[in-house]
């Protein structure tokens, strides 16, 4: 009886061994990458079919950690014989059990090894836009696995592909035609050309993988608007049509980690020892905002998707917060005007200012005058000031926090330039005229006169045109030998511009029997020119 118990315990290990050695605890998916890499195998006769079957199972341990999908990483493979033949395409496998599956159904071809063909033949899988061909805009990688005996005049194809974009990388099993294979490659060499015996293959696993991760590395992670205290977290919904949920995770880097601007790795950090917040949500969202971060201060957040469908890496991506920047950290001044000038300051922070408080004075020591303005405002109209002067005008924010921030800027007024108030034209003599103004305001620099006439009939193209300036203290002038009909105008001139003035013509009729001339004014001979208009 003793034997028969102790016989069922053996047989029941032995299942319970067996299980778990065929159900292995599945890997963690890379979803850090999406790229088309083509794989060119060497299958002639110079290729025993232990070295190919060693081959094999390099790819297949190579590729087990990558998603495969439209919007992740696609595999294809062509095997190098006398006949090269496209074993399956880059739309051919989406998961990983088909493609360790057709991996393990390979057969080599045998014959000789005609890698030209071969290369003619990547170089159209690779060209994007054909039919089961790479895809546009996405990162491209021909990985050519050979035993380095007569690779053959490949150094011109390579060329080419590399110009179109193309990373090319090399693992060979042999030890012969260095040069050849180092000129094929794409740069850096030592990242990409693998020289490795045919029982050692596994050791460059980790190394080929990561080189080829970083070519077709995908910013599935990453942080935008990033401000004193928030950001917001944007990911690939990779979860998306599964069952689960993403769990973020966000803390301070920890002292003597790497920090700084923002940054994607395909492995979870480590959150140990430090204090963090930790988010969830549901499998078909992709963005999360964090809040309650400190100003000036570099964050490590990871994303771990959680699902009993598939297991997938955690990404991780560092951030730095910008630095706090109290208001006002700018005042401007704008509609400025004979006794009113408008103040605006900013950035708006309602939620820490308490108040605002303005204070401006005439330069030099002008009596202080002070206005306040509430949390929520940034902006105010200063009025019942000076002409032509200068104030200091100091905007100033006091914080809950109660820190307060000021600052000050400069406010000219403008100047007043009055217009002119009346104008009037006298006939003197045969062609002279007389012209009088009133003028006289404070401030005023002189007066701007100009005529302009035309010669003989109406609508002659011949003109004249003079100009005139007058100190202040005139208020009249003569011009002589004017045209039949003449334009007289008049404007005052301040010391930064020029007010208003008034525009008269005067028209000439000859009377033969009286031998005299006269100037008729008509109501609508005189007016205020345009604004536009210089006179």
């Amino acid at each position: 009886m003793e034997r028969r118990i102790l016989l069922v315990l053996v047989v029941v290990c032995a299942l319970l061994r067996q299980s778990a050695t065929q159900d292995p605890a599945p890997e963690a998916v890379l979803n850090c990458c999406e790229g088309d890499v083509l794989f060119l195998l060497d299958s002639s006769g110079s290729v025993s079919s232990y070295e190919y079957s060693r081959m094999l199972t390099f790819l297949s341990e190579l590729l087990l950690p990558f998603s495969l999908g439209e919007d992740q990483v696609r595999v294809g493979l062509l095997q190098v014989g006398t006949q090269p033949r496209l074993e399956f395409g880059f739309d051919t496998h989406s998961t990983q059990s088909g493609l360790q599956g057709a991996l393990r159904n390979t057969s080599p071809l045998r014959g000789d090894t005609n890698t030209e063909q071969a290369l003619r033949m990547a170089k159209e899988v690779l060209r994007p836009g054909t039919a089961g061909g790479a895809r546009a805009e996405l990162p491209r990688v021909l990985l050519w696995l050979t035993d380095g005996v007569k690779p053959g005049d490949v150094i011109g194809p390579m060329a080419e592909l590399r110009e179109e974009g193309v990373a090319v990388l090399v693992v060979s099993t042999g030890h012969s035609n260095y040069l050849v294979l180092r000129e094929v490659v794409s740069p850096p060499v030592e990242d990409h050309l693998y020289f490795v015996d045919i029982d050692d293959m596994s050791i460059i696993t980790d190394d080929l993988r990561d080189a080829i991760i970083e070519i077709i590395r995908a910013e599935r992670l990453r942080v935008q608007d990033i401000s004193t205290n928030s950001a917001m977290l944007q990911w690939r919904p990779v979860l998306s049509g599964l069952t689960g949920y993403y769990e973020i995770r966000f803390g301070l880097v920890p002292t003597g980690a790497g920090g700084g601007g923002v940054g994607v790795s395909g492995t979870s950090p480590s959150t140990s020892g430090t204090h963090y917040q930790r988010l969830t949500r549901p499998a078909d969202s992709s963005t999360a905002k964090l809040t309650g971060l400190k100003p000036d201060t570099t964050y490590i957040t990871t994303l771990t998707p959680e699902s009993n469908e598939q297991v997938l890496n955690t990404l991780s991506v560092t951030f730095t917060t910008k630095p706090e920047v109290l208001s006002p950290a700018v005042v401007t001044v704008s509609e400025s005007g004979a006794t009113s000038v408008r103040v605006s300051w900013g950035p708006l922070q309602p939620e820490s200012v308490r108040s605002y408080h303005i204070e401006y004075s005439a330069l030099p020591g002008g009596q202080l005058h002070t206005v306040t303005a509430g949390r929520a405002q940034n902006s105010t109209l200063l009025e019942n000031l000076q002409s032509d002067t200068t104030y200091l005008v100091t905007v100033s924010a006091r914080h809950s926090s109660g820190k307060e921030r000021a600052m000050s800027v400069k406010a000219c007024t403008q100047e007043v330039t009055a217009a002119l108030a009346d104008l009037q034209l006298t006939t003197v003599g045969s062609d002279s005229v007389q012209v009088d103004w009133k003028g006289g305001e404070d401030g005023l620099k002189g007066y701007w006169l100009t005529w302009e006439g035309q010669e003989g009939h109406r609508g002659s193209p011949s003109s004249q045109r003079a100009s005139l300036y007058l100190p202040p203290s005139s208020l009249s002038t003569r011009l002589s030998h004017l045209p039949p009909s003449t334009r007289v105008c008049v404007s005052p001139v301040y010391r930064t511009a020029r007010g208003e003035g008034l525009c008269c013509t005067a028209q000439f009729h000859s009377d033969i029997i009286q031998r005299r001339r006269v100037v008729w004014l008509t109501e609508h001979s005189c007016w205020k020119p345009e604004r536009h208009l210089r006179v």
